[in-house]
């Protein structure tokens, strides 16, 4: 399954590769770490591109350090610190079109799927700035050092997750303004179980418009705000966050293709080992929550990540999109009616978001 979803990806990042050559623009590109002190960026482009480097998001051209001219090998490499968080530029040297790029996912030492969502293509031929807004996991366990790169990165967090999962396993971010909005894990846990037993995810998802629209009117008032820089995580960073970011790119006018290959990122980017800590046999016994992720701890088949397909390759998070569409019959709608971003707000936040 993951081989498939591997290949889809390299599918369209071919395509996407390909139109950008006949286009004469630079395309596709990426930034990975392939070492703690070194990076790789990798681009497709018909014409030699300089690279430049900031260590700060959406810096002015002008702004930035040129570390490469007239690079026709679409693949430069630059060693870096183990704590920076490089931002690119690859500029066209025919066309003087360029575009930004930065590292997908956050290293962090015990984190979980911690990732930028900057990048995609938004409204009106635009792209989502790089360095704004991030969608994580939970942060039970990161080090001290992860804590001071988060620190650094982001000035509110937005925890999506239950009571009990917050008192389980309390955030280790501080300094940070923090909001969450109390529910019971029942909300989820109910949701998922047929009367048979077996997972229904998409009782959960269709449950999701409605559940989280008080997470995500913080969210977006944070957003329209603009006063720093924004992360948002529920426990695995992968199905409440995975609504909440297509909320969120929906809006930026992110094409329901390019949300939904964000969203498999979390097969790839989840480390469970890292979202809830091993919990004590007194914990289990006095909290059926505790129990509950005791369990999946437990459960090889729970605890890896799976692929976020049910058993007809649709994936999970389709089911809140016919939920939305059934019920209020667009994105906009929804938002709109339930979260009370209407026009003018969509408007307000692709000025800041997009680029």
């Amino acid at each position: 399954m993951r081989s498939r979803i591997a290949g889809l990806l390299a599918l369209t990042l071919s395509l996407a590769a390909t139109q950008g050559a006949l286009a004469g623009i630079v395309s596709a590109p990426l930034v990975e770490r392939v070492a703690p002190d070194k990076v790789v960026v990798t681009w497709t482009d018909q014409d030699a591109v300089d690279v430049y480097l900031a260590e700060q998001p959406n810096r002015p051209l002008k702004l930035a350090k040129r570390v490469s001219a007239g690079d026709r090998n679409h693949r430069f490499e630059k060693v870096v610190s183990p704590d920076s968080r490089p931002y690119f530029t690859l500029r066209d040297s025919i066309t003087g079109r360029s575009v930004q790029v930065a590292e997908r996912l956050v290293p962090l030492e015990q984190g979980s799927n911690f990732r930028d969502i900057g990048g995609y293509p938004g409204f009106g031929g635009k792209h989502v700035r790089w360095g704004l807004i991030y969608r994580s996991g939970a942060s039970p366990m990161l080090t001290d050092a992860d804590v001071r790169r988060v620190q650094g990165l982001v000035s509110d967090m937005v925890d999506l997750r239950s009571s009990e999962e917050r008192l389980l396993a309390p955030t280790r971010v501080f300094g940070v303004n923090y909001a969450a909005v109390g529910y019971p894990m029942t909300s989820i846990t109910n949701l998922t179980s047929t009367p048979t037993g077996p997972l229904n995810m998409g009782n959960l998802y269709r449950r999701f418009p409605t559940l989280l629209a008080p997470q995500l009117k913080i969210i977006f008032s944070k957003l329209i705000v603009n006063q720093g820089a924004l992360v948002f995580n529920c426990s695995a960073g992968q199905d409440r966050t995975g609504f909440a970011t297509a909320m969120i790119l929906s809006a930026l006018g992110v094409p329901r293709d390019v949300i939904l290959s964000d969203y498999h990122l979390s097969t790839t980017y989840r480390r469970p080992q890292y979202e809830m800590p091993r919990l004590e046999a007194a914990t289990q016994a006095a909290n059926p929550v505790a129990g509950y992720f005791a369990n999946n701890q437990k459960d090889p088949s729970v605890s890896a990540p799976r692929p976020l397909y049910d058993a007809n390759h649709r994936a999970f998070l389709e089911s809140a999109f016919d939920e939305i569409e059934a019920k209020w019959g667009t994105v906009d709608n929804y938002l709109a009616k339930e979260i009370g971003i209407g026009p003018a707000q969509v408007a307000r936040l692709r000025a800041i978001y997009l680029q």
